[in-house]
């Protein structure tokens, strides 16, 4: 019945918009970045979609809104040119901050032709943002957000994104049978949701692991001055400090860390999982442990070829956050073909199904709440690159 009235409803409104349209001859421009790629002009039996994007742009985390932008445009340049399907982004700003966040997807909400949304690009922004969605009907993806209960938002919201229950754990696991910890220390952000999450996973397999928790300590957004917290975790002597933190405070954190002389492991959580860090903390980055779904140094002929195009339309070399969200762009362009109309129902039925999709981080699938089904990846960080944990 919900399905039934939410098309009744859509139905209507195109009816009417149209009638509006042709009365008026005119269009507005609304100030949003749409990019349409180069396959303007349709091709006969085409299937066209707008999709909306939330991407934290501006601000001191714009390297991620910055990466997954650039992943996404990579990708809709490659899907226009195939010709089955013919994707427009239409991409707003959040700044990294929540009520931004939700202001900029109620604008996408509000457009009829938007099919899906993708982002935002925090999970603290996705929490505010999702349940509106859902409630919207409008499907929605997380292409970075790893926080514990994103998919069970809802029965339009799903991620390709490696969550932290996950990740975090292989990445522990390996770092203890190499080093033999038994003792650790954690260091968290407390003002976000995916560090707070990430800090809830490592003290709850730090438990499961039987390891002795030596040190909590806490930070916030934009802190410079770590002094305080790194004298209490040097003092308690762990093998490993674990930290909770995205990569702008945990470069620095890692940089003070080794100038205090703490030259333990770090393992971080996937917010750490940036060239940025290598970039602000220099030689300190050395010994950081990861774990993700991608691994930009591989020798798989599919992240060959998207490193050498990446760089040549942006260049740089990607990132992991690039690469999720070039994978989310193919994923929503396989459910299209699949649902074969641009009606959101039918399109979120179709992406819902999504098994075992080559993508390029390797195959994909959704599980029933529409959660990622992907094998984990360990790095570490060792003379100033990423590299496998061995």
């Amino acid at each position: 019945m919900k399905v039934l009235v939410r098309k009744t409803i859509g139905i209507m409104t195109v009816l009417m918009l149209f009638i509006l349209a042709a009365c008026s001859g005119t269009s507005t421009e609304t100030g949003t970045e749409s990019e349409s790629g180069d396959n303007t002009e349709q091709a006969s039996g085409t299937l066209s979609a707008k999709i909306g994007v939330v991407s934290y742009l501006t601000g001191a985390g714009a390297a991620y809104g910055e990466a997954i932008t650039q992943g996404l445009k990579l990708a809709q340049e490659e899907i226009n040119e195939q010709g089955e399907v013919n994707i427009e982004l239409v991409i707003e700003d959040s700044a990294g901050e929540a009520d931004q966040a939700l202001s900029a997807a109620q604008k996408l909400m509000n457009d009829d032709e938007i099919l899906a949304i993708i982002g935002p690009t925090l999970s603290t922004e996705f929490l505010a943002v999702a349940p509106e969605a859902d409630l919207n009907g409008i499907p929605i993806i997380g292409t970075s957000t790893t926080v514990d209960g994103i998919p069970e938002i809802g029965d339009y919201v799903f991620r390709n994104a490696i969550p932290e229950s996950l990740a975090i754990p292989a990445a522990m696991e390996k770092a203890v049978e190499r080093t033999n910890a038994k003792k650790v220390a954690l260091i968290y952000g407390n003002d976000d949701a995916v560090t707070k999450g990430g800090f809830e996973v490592m003290e709850r397999t730090a438990k499961e692991m039987g390891l002795e928790i030596v040190a909590t300590e806490t930070f916030q957004k934009g802190q410079s001055d770590y002094n305080a917290q790194l004298t209490k975790i040097k003092n308690g002597n762990p093998d490993l400090v674990l930290a909770s933190a995205l990569y702008n405070e945990g470069a620095v954190i890692m940089d003070q860390a080794r100038k205090m002389g703490i030259d333990v492991p770090f393992v971080g959580g996937n917010g750490f999982n940036s060239p940025q860090a290598i970039e602000i903390a220099g030689e300190a980055a050395n010994g950081l442990i990861v774990g993700t779904p991608w691994f930009g140094e591989s020798d798989d002929p599919k992240v060959v070829e998207f490193n050498e195009k990446y760089e040549a339309k942006f260049g740089k070399l990607p990132d992991q956050f690039a690469a999720q969200a070039y994978d989310a762009l193919y994923i929503y362009a396989d459910a299209l073909k699949r649902a074969g109309e641009a009606d959101r129902d039918v399109f979120r039925d179709a992406l819902a199904e999504t098994k075992d999709l080559e993508g390029l981080l390797g195959n994909f699938s959704f599980d029933e709440i529409g959660d990622v089904v992907m094998d984990v990846t360990v790095l570490e960080i060792k003379d100033g690159k990423f590299v496998e944990f061995e």
